[in-house]
């Protein structure tokens, strides 16, 4: 009987409990307070931390083979699936329209990339190898997908930390921005209005997503699987004649694999991988792949005004980091802080846009050049 009483306790987690776990459980918290509270990129947050929560209990077995956590996050992330998913969902609500009325603005996005590489350098530094190094800089292009998505690529011992370091950062875009964009511009600058942009044909609007495809994925090929499924969902939107693909891209199935993307993620934090120094070392590179991924898109502006008749505000290369399209918004409200009649948001969302190109073809650059 106390045999059968001492098996039936030690079958329960209760013994099994270790300091790491509530210490993950505290993580899982406050990252549930941050999306919940106070409204923290929430849609992926809360799956997130409940992942982290729910991994974090012994002897569950979720994370081992065929445990259901670990189904998702092998089915979905480390096949390459959900990424791309996602990336169908985006294309359906994105409007290249700025960036087809001033193609300038794909500059902007690429510099943006400054960032990216700048992270990458700095956690090669730190000692990070090469691949982890890589997954590290991409956080600077604020796009929480293709984090993921390179991190199964290339260390997807990383993925937990450096998604939510991605995500955290993507929801700090409003702290982030405006003291780099002010440091780097003039008031005179950031009240500069700009020339109003053309307007653009639905037929440019359609071609742009096959010949965007037909030049990016032929000159970086490893992108594809982002930027094709990006640009079939811009597509199924412009098309105009797939109405009912187009809401199931960026309502149903953008629903149901973020699901599905926050609890494998999450899951993958246990206390074993997560409490680490370098995990600290990815927060603070994270800071500076941001901060410099914006410099670069204000430096190139301005660099852009001393060659051209049809200046840019500067403030808009800030935009150059994905987070679509709160980086836009920001910018919107640093030009109008400084210029009340300045509106500078349809003219932030074209490297905006871009950015999120930008960082993807990053991506698929990694992938060819460290495989």
């Amino acid at each position: 009987m106390l045999e059968q009483l001492t098996e039936v306790i030690n079958s329960t987690g209760l013994l099994s409990l270790t300091p790491g776990n509530l210490i993950m459980w505290a993580v899982a918290f406050g990252l549930m307070y941050l999306a919940i509270k106070k409204g923290v990129e929430p849609l992926l947050l809360v799956p997130i931390s409940f992942g982290i929560f729910a991994a974090n209990f012994p002897l569950t077995g979720l994370m081992e083979p065929g445990g259901l956590y670990y189904l998702f996050f092998h089915n979905g992330i480390q096949n390459e699936l959900i990424p791309p998913l996602i990336f169908l969902g985006l294309g359906a609500m994105t409007d290249f329209g700025p960036v087809i009325a001033n193609p300038k603005t794909l500059l902007l996005g690429a510099a943006a990339q400054l960032g990216v590489y700048s992270a990458f350098f700095t956690a090669l530094l730190f000692g990070f190898s090469v691949a982890e190094a890589a997954v590290i800089g991409i956080i600077g292009g604020a796009d929480g997908p293709t984090t993921i998505f390179l991190s199964a690529n290339l260390a997807p011992h990383l993925m937990g930390a450096v998604s939510v370091a991605a995500y955290s950062y993507m929801a700090l875009v409003p702290l982030i921005i405006p003291p780099v964009a002010k440091l780097l511009t003039t008031p005179r600058e950031r009240a500069m209005v700009m020339k109003q942009m053309r307007p653009v044909s639905k037929g440019e609007k359609i071609l742009f997503p096959l010949l965007a495809s037909l030049v990016i994925i032929l000159l970086v090929p490893k992108s594809a699987p982002l930027i094709a499924m990006f640009m079939l969902g811009n597509l199924f939107m412009e098309s105009g004649v797939v109405q009912r693909l187009t809401d199931v891209s960026r309502n149903e199935l953008m629903n149901i694999v973020t699901i599905f993307l926050g609890l494998g993620v999450g899951a993958t934090m246990s206390a074993e991988t997560f409490l680490k120094p370098q995990t600290i070392y990815i927060f603070i590179l994270g800071v500076v792949a941001f901060a410099f991924a914006a410099a670069g898109g204000i430096l190139i502006a301005k660099i852009m005004n001393l060659f051209t008749t049809n200046k840019v505000n500067p403030l808009i290369g800030a935009a150059g980091v994905s987070a679509v399209p709160m980086a836009a918004r920001v910018v919107h409200q640093l030009g109008s802080e400084a210029n009340p009649q300045n509106y500078l948001l349809m003219h932030a969302m074209g490297p905006n846009v871009a950015g999120v190109i930008g960082t993807a073809v990053a991506a698929g650059a990694f992938i060819t050049a460290i495989h």
